[in-house]
């Protein structure tokens, strides 16, 4: 038996016989033949992408960690995840209360228009406040929990999911309102 990892003489025979060239060239064009054309490969090419992003779209439903996008993989994207979502923000209510706002800003009434604009920034101050705190806390309780982890740009992804209602977010929230992640 001879060793494998032993390299070979250069002028040992080869321990096979040398392929005919017929035999060469039609297995070249087997190789060659079987490719398909530019139609084809561009149809496979989609059909494959379809369903790369069918499994991601079911990734963001059920919150299974293989086939999310990469923005949103990792132990620390998902507890920053579950921290936003075990907890009620101001934020998420932003777009229903920007919308009764503007309906009060458009009322041809000057009081309204002021009690409008004086929601706005009551509105504003609160979110501002609430992004601090939520980004104080999860930066705290991230340096604890993942202190050798990349923990870059955790806060920054969480902070835009409270903007997002609730039942709007993707991946879909795995903890309920008053769970500890």
């Amino acid at each position: 038996m001879t060793d494998s990892m032993q390299p070979r003489h250069p002028e040992a025979p080869k321990g096979r016989p040398t392929p005919k060239r017929s035999a060469a060239q039609s297995q070249r064009r087997s190789v060659a033949n079987t490719t398909m054309s530019r139609k084809e490969a561009a149809k496979r090419q989609r059909e494959e992408r379809r369903a790369a992003l069918e499994r991601q779209r079911q990734a963001l439903a059920s919150g299974d960690e293989r086939y999310l996008p990469a923005r949103d993989k990792g132990p620390v994207r998902r507890f920053a995840r579950d921290f936003v979502d075990s907890r009620f923000h101001i934020a998420e209510w932003f777009l229903p209360m920007a919308v009764v706002i503007l309906v009060l800003s458009m009322v041809q009434v000057a009081q309204l228009q002021n009690i409008a604009l004086l929601l706005w920034l009551v509105v504003i101050v609160m979110i501002v406040l609430d992004s601090v705190v939520t980004g104080f806390r999860l930066k705290k309780t991230l340096a604890e929990r993942f202190p050798d982890e990349n923990r870059r740009g955790a806060v920054a992804y969480a902070l835009m999911r409270t903007l997002q209602m609730r039942r709007l977010r993707l991946p879909k929230p795995q903890v309920k309102r008053g769970e500890r992640p």
